[in-house]
């Protein structure tokens, strides 16, 4: 009998991210991210080919449309989580907008895990760096966590597989 694989449920992840310069061993757990999304563009070419066309076939110069792969482009990645003491996620954001993006590129990984607390899924960006950072609005009277967002731009999206 075939095995089916376990459907991993979204309750058991966690999203890392480590920090040049940071005294934290990681800098960042994080309770909810989205935007893991690659496109493959697509580029369309008209070609006039020597093909005959037409009611009675004369006439010459067959238009064909072709469609090949363009470049791959990647969403942002947007980042929440229960705001924290940590400086760190702001920190970031200040040396970007300091003109250090091309120091401040990092890399990091959504893993999630099965039941048994067994890393099944990997998700990897590289050269991700913040391009905004919002706090949930402060209400005295609520009792709601404060959410801490960021938002970040990835060069590169890919699955690995988890051995």
């Amino acid at each position: 009998m075939a095995e089916f694989p376990e459907i991993l449920t979204n309750s058991r992840f966690y999203l890392e991210l480590k920090l040049t310069g940071s005294q934290e061993p990681i800098d960042g757990y994080f309770m909810e991210c989205q935007g893991f999304k690659t496109t493959q563009e697509v580029i369309e070419i008209s070609e006039v080919t020597p093909l005959t066309w037409g009611k009675t076939g004369a006439a010459n110069g067959r238009i064909v449309r072709s469609k090949i792969p363009g470049n791959i482009t990647y969403s942002n990645i947007v980042l929440r989580r229960g705001l924290t003491i940590s400086m760190t996620m702001w920190n970031w954001l200040a040396a970007i907008k300091e003109g250090k993006w091309g120091d401040e590129r990092r890399d990091g990984s959504l893993v999630i895990y099965n039941q048994a607390a067994e890393e099944k899924f990997r998700l990897e960006f590289k050269n991700a760096w913040p391009t905004s950072y919002t706090i949930s609005d402060v209400k005295a009277e609520g009792s709601e966590h404060e959410i801490e967002e960021i938002e970040m731009v990835v060069e590169e999206l890919k699955r690995v597989k988890v051995t």
